[in-house]
């Protein structure tokens, strides 16, 4: 033989090759290899003077970071970065790290009473944590290598996020030594963020926001740096931790009668930036989140009134994140860290230019199927419009007045967000609950409208008690995806001096929360005007109100230019060299998969039989490839598993107990990852929350209902959450399907297991999705309603769905399903048509007149093992003899014969497959 070459291989291609690999090898280099840090660490207790005399002394655990090129020769600007609630200054040392590494002089502290300092929680006290940190700030001043401005003058920024960011604001209204602050995600007025009330009655008349003010003074309780063991020390209150007593008095009268003092709020309003933005001079750079039920954009709007008002330079920037939202995407990050050193360069080191007084925020425009996350496009406007918008558009909503029912005791209460959810609040379901809300709805939108700032809506109530608490929201109604209540926000109204009818009731104008959000043509907006809300306290007299509302929502509207992050660019001028380098490996690769997962898809039975038109594997209902799940003890739930469910399909998952079958259906549905292969649905692959698995309807590990409703209501509340109008449900449809009769109207909790499993399918099947998922979907029914099950799922299909259903009945399987995956060991052992599957048999059986008589004459006929298998039967090994002889002679011989069925079945091929290790009467799990 020659020498073996590779094909298009030239000495040219070859050395610009290896010239590739040596600049990538460079570059992975370069990016790898170990740095000196150009600062040094320090850990310190400083020891501050406070209290409202300033003689109380405070020990405060605190990190020093100082830059190596900083000396009294070459002075550079500090930099105070302060915590969150309930941290302590370990959870702000990456941002002191990478401040540190700009040349900035860094302080971080933990603030009295978390971790290891001393004293007590003020929540930002001007007589306590402001006087800290101006005792912090002149600890700066006494530093040679800190910039001054004069003599016990440090060049000094303060930046901090909620508890942080608030005492940035106040320390710059009471410290004229500071030059410039970043204020992120922070509070205007305390008591107005814990008060709310949207029509401007303000806090006093508010409502209390009860379980973020529970979180945060458990977070207070348990805030010691050791646990309460023996006596309990001095300034510490079993109730309320290391706060001090006269905020701890304040939360135990609040949280249980629902409403504050003219006295405390008037010490909260103390503890706020509110009370000190026109002495705030340091150029201000407010950072806000859009997720946030706990402070809100309109706190940041207020603050950013506030001290603009007075001269002082503002800018502001919203972005994806907050309270209940995180940090955001990456993008997003990106943006705010290059702000913030922007802001910080130029106002301490008087680098660049003035930064101005755009205005920027972020969008979510759909999910990162790769990393899980949102896509959040930022926008830039020149200046800050406020939440009005730069312009407004109404649009008109319709609905007679509803009445509405305020539970007892609040319970039980919608749900709209996850206080402190810290990014899973997304995530979580809205929840309206039946008879406590009234909805008011648009007409399908003409065209895409982008809101930006806080709509506004008129509403009238009547009350026969003469108050009300209510809280608006405003969904986002898609009649594919369903309804979205933007970031889970929503406007408490208490109201008072009600009239008992409609007909005497005012309107009153309600600010709803601010908002960014894409409502785009063709969605529909809906007013939800609800009586319970559990994340806030609700009167515990139940009553009835009336609602109306309308005949408008009034949008702010904000057109923004699309903007990139500065700071990305050298990123991405590097992943441009390396997508160069490494583009046609990629391609190579890509194509060899599809290639190999083409002719996988051809070589599988499933594959050939029915997976669906000539479009491709993208428009199969359900295509499952090399799927593994190995858990971190080693142990492997899955091995592999490819199939696919081709649309008319009714497929059946078949295997003995731990075969693997629960966990594959797990990892088909996005609730585990899978450690190896990839779903897709209808030719998107399947990640947790993707928007393709609106399109699948599951029942996987038994129904789930709340006991104290009906079945029928159970249905109703659960396609209500999916936002989509009762008419698309096809309620009458799967009501059929369940055959429950009278009793969907009773509560579940009076079902038994078979009533309950029903109603499960029923759920399932509402609005017939596309792909029906069903594990055991037969458990608890009795034969009548196991026959009909079978002809709803064969039905089903025929439209053009698909349906997957694990089930242990194989009688059962073998008569619904057109086709079968057996999966044994968490490998598929077995997958086409069942009949393919069954394969042909030797074995008939005989149903006939007189079975003594037709004994002897298939004996008589050369039939050698005849058995009897009762009510009539006879089972026969033919050994090659056609059935149709054997029949001939058993009618010549007078014996009636009614039926001749092949007596091999679905069971007989599962035991071979499997082998024999399902062996428990007709059953396998």
């Amino acid at each position: 033989m020659g020498k073996r070459r590779w094909p298009g291989l030239t000495p040219s291609r070859l050395l610009a090759g290896l010239l590739a690999l040596v600049l990538l090898a460079g570059a992975v280099a370069w990016a790898a290899w170990p740095r000196t840090p150009g600062y040094t660490t320090r850990p310190l207790t400083i020891t501050v003077r406070t209290g409202p005399e300033g003689t109380t002394p405070v020990a405060l655990d605190a990190t020093y970071y100082r830059p190596r090129s900083a000396s009294a020769a070459h002075p550079t600007a500090a930099v105070l970065l302060a915590h969150g609630f309930g941290g302590t200054k370990d959870s702000v040392a990456e941002d002191a790290r990478d401040l540190a590494g700009r040349g900035y002089a860094v302080l971080t502290w933990t603030a009295e009473g978390f971790g290891h300092s001393g004293g007590q929680i003020h929540l930002d006290s001007p007589d306590w944590e402001v006087k800290d940190a101006e005792g912090l700030v002149s600890w700066l001043a006494a530093r040679p290598e800190v910039l001054k401005d004069g003599p016990g003058d440090p060049r000094v920024g303060v930046v901090g996020a909620s508890y942080g960011g608030a005492l940035a604001l106040l320390l710059a209204g009471y410290d004229r030594r500071v030059d410039a602050i970043v204020p992120e995600i922070t509070w205007n007025d305390l008591a107005g963020a814990f008060l709310p009330e949207s029509t401007g009655a303000g806090p006093g008349q508010g409502v209390f926001k009860k379980a973020w003010a529970g979180l945060l003074f458990g977070e207070g309780g348990t805030s010691l740096a050791r646990p309460l063991t023996g006596p309990v020390p001095p300034g510490v209150t079993p109730a309320c931790g290391r706060f001090a007593p006269d905020l701890c008095r304040i939360y135990l009268s609040v949280a249980a009668t629902g409403t504050a003092t003219a006295d405390q709020i008037a010490l909260l309003r103390r503890h706020s930036p509110a009370s000190v933005l026109s002495r705030i001079t340091a150029p201000t750079l407010l950072i806000q989140g859009e997720a946030d039920s706990l402070f809100p954009l309109s706190e940041a709007d207020a603050n950013a009134r506030g001290i603009a008002a007075h001269g002082t330079p503002v800018e502001v920037a919203w972005f994806t994140g907050g309270h209940d939202g995180g940090q955001g995407p990456p993008s997003d990050r990106d943006r705010l860290r290059f702000l913030t050193a922007r802001w910080l360069d130029h106002y301490l080191l008087h680098r660049g230019s003035a930064p101005g007084t755009a205005f920027t925020y972020s969008r979510v425009a759909g999910i990162d199927a790769a990393s899980d996350g949102v896509v959040a496009p930022g926008f830039s406007v020149a200046r800050y419009p406020g939440l009005g918008g730069r312009r407004t558009t109404t649009v008109p909503i319709a609905g007679p007045p509803q009445p509405a029912v305020n539970p007892p005791g609040g319970t039980p209460a919608a749900v709209s967000v996850l206080p402190g959810g810290g990014g899973s609040g997304a995530a979580l379901a809205v929840h309206e609950v039946p008879g406590q809300h009234a909805d008011f709805l648009s007409a399908p939108l003409r065209s895409t409208v982008e809101v930006v700032g806080a709509p506004r809506v008129r509403l009238r109530v009547a009350s026969p008690t003469g108050e009300a608490v209510l809280f608006v929201k405003l969904y986002d109604l898609d009649p594919a995806a369903g309804a979205t209540l933007p970031q889970g926000l929503v406007a408490p109204v208490r109201l008072t001096g009600l009239p008992a009818s409609i007909a005497g009731a005012r309107p009153v104008t309600v600010t709803l929360p601010a908002i960014v959000h894409e409502f785009q043509a063709g969605h529909r907006l809906r007013v939800t005007v609800a009586t319970s809300d559990q994340a806030y306290a609700t009167p515990d007299q139940p009553a009835v109100y009336t609602v109306a509302a309308g005949p408008t929502v009034t949008l702010p509207v904000v057109q923004g230019e699309p903007i990139a992050a500065p700071d990305l660019a050298w990123r991405w001028a590097l992943a441009g060299l390396l997508a160069a380098l490494t583009i046609a490996l990629v391609a190579a690769i890509r194509l060899g998969r599809r290639r190999h997962r083409r002719l996988a898809l051809r070589s599988s039975p499933a594959g050939r039989e029915g997976g669906g038109p000539a479009r491709g594997e993208e428009a199969a209902p359900l295509v499952v490839e090399g799927l593994r799940k190995e858990y971190a003890d080693g142990l492997v739930a899955v091995s592999r598993v490819d199939f696919v469910v081709g649309r008319g399909q009714v497929v059946g998952l078949l295997g003995p107990n731990g075969a693997g079958k629960t966990t594959t259906l797990r990892m088909l549905l996005g609730l585990i990852r899978p450690t190896a292969g990839s779903v897709h649905v209808f030719g998107h692959r399947v990640v947790p929350g993707a928007p393709v698995l609106s399109r699948l309807g599951a029942l996987v590990e038994g129904p789930g209902f709340l006991p104290h409703l009906s079945g029928l209501d159970n249905l109703r509340l659960f396609w209500r959450a999916t936002g989509r109008p009762e008419a698309d449900a096809r309620l009458d449809e799967v009501l059929e399907i369940a055959a429950l009769g009278a009793a969907v109207h009773r509560r579940v909790g009076t079902y038994s297991h078979g009533m309950k499993q029903r109603l499960a399918v029923a759920q399932a099947m509402l609005g017939m999705p596309d792909l029906l998922v069903l594990d055991e979907p037969t458990d608890g029914l009795d034969p009548p309603q196991i026959a009909e099950m079978r002809r709803v799922l064969r039905r089903y299909v025929t439209g053009g769905r698909a349906v997957l259903v694990s089930s242990h009945l194989l009688a059962e399987v073998e008569q619904t399903c057109t086709h079968v995956v057996v999966v044994h060991r968490g490998e598929v052992v077995a997958a086409g048509p069942v009949d393919e599957v069954v394969g042909d048999s030797p074995s008939v059986q005989f149903d006939v007149s007189d079975p003594a008589a037709a004994e002897e004459v298939l004996r008589r006929a050369g039939v050698r093992s005849v058995a009897g298998a009762g009510d009539g039967s006879l089972v026969a090994e033919l050994d090659g003899t056609p059935p149709a002889v054997v029949v001939a002679a058993l009618v010549r011989a007078g014996v009636g014969v009614n039926r001749v069925v092949p007596r091999r079945r679905l069971e007989d091929a599962f035991l071979a497959l499997v082998g024999g290790e399902a062996r428990s009467g007709r059953e396998v799990s």
